[in-house]
């Protein structure tokens, strides 16, 4: 357990990360899935301070930024770290495949099943069976830039914005599932589950967003990273979705103008 003094709505917040750990975590190895930003570095710094077996996991194009962040946030974690490099020659092959796959005219979707394509070929690479990611964290606790147009028009229409983007990532990580279910992999969402986000909704809002000129946000995430020991190089790195920081969306981008597909 953490061995620091948390105020309360730090500790309350802890505390539930913990249980929503502990409900999906196995006696076997675990894998995270590895950014080195703040929502994953929270998870496997807590993840390390409870003793699990933990491995992180990361994929990404050669020199993409999140390789090379994570590398650093590992390295200061002092936890196991392991890199699925992505293949230019072979990327748009898989691509087209997991497209086809889930057959769902979003980018978005597309992309993150890709990215997590490359997560579970990493994760049964060493015979890891299950891998934990922070998804929820951003919906939750107004990550997204798209949350400060949202904030001059009241907690109400944060509130609605928030329902829509929950509704989503619960889906697309069905989709998601689908896919990983190749290599033998589930994904799993702690932050996804009920008890996490009726949590989540009860933390006020100035604790998540403060006005339409945020762009930290998730406030109260940051505040326990730091606390607990989370570098601040990650603990106040601002927001960069998978999919841009493996350089997945970019190389995407390029393949699927030759499929004539448009989403």
């Amino acid at each position: 357990m953490v061995n620091v003094i948390l105020s309360g709505l730090e500790e309350e917040l802890y505390e539930i990360i913990v249980q929503s750990l502990e409900s999906v975590k196995e006696s076997k190895t675990v894998g995270i899935s590895f950014s080195g930003g703040v929502d994953s570095s929270l998870l496997a710094k807590i993840a390390k301070d409870l003793g699990y077996d933990i491995v992180l996991l990361t994929m990404g194009f050669a020199d993409s930024h999140d390789v090379e962040f994570s590398k650093t946030m590992a390295k200061t974690l002092g936890i196991r770290h392991e890199i699925e490099l992505i293949s230019e020659q072979t990327f748009s092959d898989m691509a087209r495949k997991i497209s086809d796959m889930i057959n769902v005219d979003n980018l978005s979707w597309n992309e993150n099943c890709i990215a997590f394509y490359y997560v579970a070929k990493l994760a049964k690479k060493h015979n890891i069976s299950k891998v934990v990611t922070a998804n929820g964290i951003d919906e939750l606790f107004c990550g997204y830039n798209s949350y400060r147009d949202f904030i001059p028009e009241g907690e109400e229409a944060v509130v609605g914005l928030m329902k829509e983007k929950l509704d989503n990532e619960i889906r697309m990580m069905k989709a998601v599932n689908q896919v990983t279910s190749e290599f033998g992999v589930q994904i799993v969402q702690p932050f996804l589950s009920e008890k996490f986000i009726e949590f989540a909704k009860t933390v006020p809002l100035e604790q998540k967003i403060k006005d339409k000129d945020d762009l930290m946000r998730k406030h109260i995430v940051r505040k326990l990273a730091l606390s607990i020991g989370v570098p601040e190089e990650s603990a106040l790195k601002q927001k960069k979705a998978m999919q841009y920081g493996s350089l997945i969306h970019k190389n995407f981008l390029k393949v699927k103008k030759t499929w004539n597909m448009n989403f």
